[in-house]
């Protein structure tokens, strides 16, 4: 299926100088065969239904017995039924290529299943079996809807949630029935008093003056002959916001009362269609949800809920006549990544009672999403959930937001029916917490934890003997999945942005860990949609107009866009992506061009909060922000090398920028300083260490400085959300591992270890244990160094087609990391037994993996399977090889 590369190096330390050559010696390696097809997938899912992508992409796992195995040719057959090829015939296609191959026949028809398969031939050019046929169904694809606006009318106050709906009869059978749904901000839709789907919080939250999304369903179960009804409610997410906060989502142009868009399409076997699409003609009243808001939390009165309103047969006379609504301005577009669910439920650890009337539930662990409530109790008895990551010295939650108005912040309210048990939970606000504090009641309450984000896959594991960075892992793993709800978030609790400088640091560790190729095509595209007349980005995406001015410009910010262009290639090897930017991404960039100050960027942000700080760093910004845009130019020159739109213009001004960055900062000791500094700021040396930006002649010297504070500071970060990414990444790339675990290790403040000796479960915004934030990814970057440099893998380009394998930070006994790439699976295992180190890599078909192994003074390597080694010498000694493709 695939190589395994087994490596042994003896040795009593990991110092000084490389042996001879002479000392390896070669194994010989058993012939390929079999070379097959294992999985597809299509846009990067298995399948798809419903899309308005008009060339799909498809891709292939490959896997073969015995080594040497490589893909000379495919054949792509595509359908509309199984096995079929009405549709289109590649023929063979001599390539290589098994990733982000578009679909070659002729326009696409809407409403369609295709149906597809792939054939390989391998290098002796003997064919593989045809694949399992797969499949996408398209959407809409841009054909006009019949479907109109309708929703409640435009009010100065928050209305309760609208109710609509439709009854309709079918006098035919039912072959298939999709539901074209998008109900802004969020909608929940049931049909004959069955919910559709498991989909919440949807469609995703995006610029809805570009941008619209709207969702996709296969009802073909939950519709029948005869009487029928659909239901709809509809949230307010950002779309309809009315609380007042800091971000003014109240207020953005295309702010408006919560609106449907539905079609439902029915077909039947004599090849006729039914549609209902809603239109005046649908009822409309105002639900027992009388407030959500993102911030505020939900009231629900029970008593105000119709029952069965969803089914055939309901009275709605009194309801009203539903009023068409202005269209959002944006273009409406099918829903690509993956939706937000209910992933898990968590019962309480425990529940206290800090004083009469107050119950505190502890889920154990912090979380996003919501609570999900049972009671019983009498008709009006208000209950209320407060949510929060803390508690009060009295042991009640701690939950105050001051970027929101009112004093009311993740409190859900629920009003009793009565009459029996009630089992409710919120629909349309999800919050950030840990604990959940229940008044209104005599006896506590059945509660359960809805753990709520989107449903990305999880693509790795990381394994390691030391007991402190597996906690850093699956803290990080946790706080990601808290912050993914259609965009990636700052905070789950606090202020739910997509902060652009957050995603700058967090993405190897998110590509890492998680499937995140749909989820970051979605707000690639958010970024694209944000960019304003003159060229610029916010550094906050989706924005309503704040983060233009506030806290901007920013390019440590909002040069995410091509880093995480390049990142998208590097990890997926995904070029259109890059192409199809293009046009905005050079826009943006000459825009940051055009502003530089005396040869260097500015910025109004910065390494933001090292210790001591609640936020802008006391160092002249100038560095970071210079530091950030020299990468931005380089990556964005390798992408314009890549999609064949090369610009020698980014290269030279990346050169002019890093003459000026070292002139102005890099001073002859070897420390990258600043006027401002009121000490040494590691950032400034790790930096430009991790950008390879200083001169070949001062690398030792300002390697050697950086570790030489950081062992003076007592091996405590001062760093902010920047220099975290990249401080154990520059010591270590520069002989200095043993300070990078000194400090990855470390336990009292301010350091990492120090959040988790004070019982964290996930990563923090700030280092000291007041901070605001529990649940804030951006500093939980220490997990990068863990999976690249103690277990060793990094990724190197073209969707992993390269990547190179060097654990260089072993002073732990043995550490495991198993990834997903779109090539197949790939591992590196490592252990040190009895003085030997043993190394394990898996290389899946189609890639090749240059592996370093540890060969210093004392060290000698006694057992490979190739025997054409190179050496390399210095602070990172090492034996090379370069394991082919399997």
């Amino acid at each position: 299926m695939r190589r395994r590369q087994f490596l042994k190096t003896s040795a009593a330390g990991l110092s000084a100088t490389v042996l001879p050559i002479g000392l390896a010696r070669a194994e010989p390696a058993s012939q390929a065969s079999g070379l097959r097809v294992v999985r597809t997938t299509v846009e990067y899912a298995e399948t798809l239904l419903g899309t308005d992508v008009t060339a799909p992409r498809l891709a292939w796992v490959l896997a073969a017995d015995g080594t040497g195995a490589r893909q000379s040719a495919y054949e792509i057959q595509v359908g509309t039924v199984s096995g079929g090829s009405d549709v289109w015939q590649s023929g063979r296609v001599e390539s290589d290529r098994t990733t982000g191959i578009p679909y070659g026949g002729g326009e696409l028809r809407p409403r369609t299943r295709y149906h597809w398969r792939v054939r390989v031939w391998d290098g002796d050019n003997r064919p593989s079996e045809w694949s399992t046929n797969s499949w996408w169904e398209t959407a809409l694809l841009g054909t006009r809807w019949q479907a109109r606006w309708i929703g409640a009318q435009a009010a100065t106050r928050e209305q309760p949630a609208p109710l609509l709906r439709k009854e309709f009869t079918l006098s035919k059978p039912v072959s298939r029935a999709r539901l074209y749904v998008s109900g802004l901000a969020y909608h929940e839709t049931e049909i004959n008093g069955s919910r559709v789907g498991d989909r919440v919080l949807d469609p995703g939250f995006t610029d809805y003056d570009i941008t619209v999304l709207y969702a996709v369903h296969d009802v073909t179960g939950q519709v029948r002959t005869g009487r029928n009804a659909i239901g709809v409610t509809l949230g307010r997410g950002f779309y309809g916001m009315k609380t007042p906060n800091t971000w003014q989502w109240e207020r953005p142009s295309w702010h408006d009362e919560p609106k449907l868009l539905a079609q439902l399409e029915i077909d039947h076997p004599d090849g006729t269609r039914t549609t209902i699409a809603s239109d005046e003609s649908w009822r409309m009243t105002s639900g027992p949800t009388l407030v959500n808001c993102l911030y505020l939390g939900e009231t629900y009165d029970a008593r105000r809920a119709p029952r069965d309103w969803t089914k055939p047969g309901f009275d709605d006379s009194a309801w009203q006549r539903t009023p068409i609504r202005p269209a959002p301005r944006g273009t409406l577009k099918a829903q690509e990544h993956e939706p937000i669910r209910v992933i898990e439920s968590v019962i309480p650890v425990t529940i206290t009672r800090p004083r009469p009337g107050v119950f505190v539930a502890d889920m154990g662990r912090t979380m996003s999403g919501w609570t999900r409530l049972s009671v019983r109790a009498s008709a009006g008895t208000v209950v209320r959930l407060k949510h929060g990551e803390t508690l009060n010295s009295d042991g009640t939650v701690r939950m105050v937001n001051g970027h929101v108005a009112g004093n009311r912040d993740q409190v859900d309210e629920y009003v009793c029916a009565g009459g029996g048990e009630e089992t409710w939970e919120p629909r349309f606000s999800y919050k950030g917490f840990r604990y959940v504090e229940v008044t209104g009641l005599a006896a506590a309450p059945r509660l359960q934890g809805r753990v709520v984000h989107s449903d990305v896959p999880s693509v790795s594991t990381f394994r390691c003997s030391e007991p402190l960075f597996e906690r850093y892992d699956a803290a990080m793993r946790r706080t990601v999945l808290n912050n993914l709800h259609g965009i990636p978030t700052d905070t789950p609790t606090y202020e739910k942005n997509g902060w652009t400088g957050d995603v700058q640091v967090g993405a190897p560790s998110m590509l890492a860990e998680f499937g995140m190729a749909k989820f970051f095509t979605k707000w690639v595209d958010d970024l694209a949609d944000s960019q304003n007349s003159v060229g610029q980005l916010p550094v906050i995406v989706p924005s309503g107009g704040w983060g233009y001015r506030e806290l901007a410009p920013a390019p440590e910010w909002t040069t995410v866009y091509p880093f995480l262009l390049r990142e998208m290639y590097r990890v997926y090897g995904d070029d259109r992506l890059a192409a199809q930017h293009w046009p905005v991404l050079t826009r943006y960039l000459d825009w940051e061009i055009g502003r530089l100050r005396d040869g260097l960027a500015v910025t109004e942000l910065g390494d933001w909060v090292p210790p001591g700080s609640d936020g802008l760093p006391p160092e002249d910004t100038r560095l970071t922000a210079t530091a950030y845009l020299y990468r931005a130019l380089v990556h964005a020159a390798e992408l314009g090398e890549v999609i064949g739109k090369p610009v020698p213009r980014y290269r030279q001004v990346a050169a002019s920028l890093l003459s000026a960055f070292n002139r102005t900062f890099l001073d002859r000791g070897g420390y990258y300083r600043t006027a401002k500094d009121p000490g040494y700021r590691q950032t400034s040396n790790a930096v430009p260490l991790a950008f390879g930006m200083v001169p070949s002649g001062s690398v030792r010297a300002v390697a050697d400085r950086l570790a030489a504070e950081v062992r003076s500071n007592g091996n405590h970060v001062n760093v902010g959300c920047l220099g975290a990414s990249v401080l154990l990444k520059a010591l270590t790339d520069n002989g200095h591992a043993d300070v990078a675990h000194a400090v990855a290790t470390e336990r009292t403040y301010p350091s990492w270890g120090h959040w988790f000796n004070n019982g964290a479960d996930t990563m923090w915004e700030k280092w000291d244990t007041g901070t605001r934030s529990r649940n804030h990814y951006f500093k939980g970057t220490v997990v990068q160094w863990l999976y690249e440099h103690v277990a060793g893998l990094r990724p190197g380009d073209a969707g992993y087609r390269t990547f190179t394998v060097r654990p260089d930070a072993t002073r732990v006994s043995w550490a495991r990391l198993e990834f997903m790439s779109v090539r197949g699976p790939i591992s590196v295992a490592w252990e040190k037994v009895d003085g030997v180190l043993r190394l394990t890599v898996e290389v899946p078909v189609g890639s090749t993996a240059e592996v370093h192994v540890p060969a210093k003074a004392g060290f000698k390597v006694v057992s490979v399977p190739h025997g054409k080694w190179s050496f390399t010498g210095g602070d990172s000694a090492a034996a090379v090889t370069a394991v082919p493709a399997t």
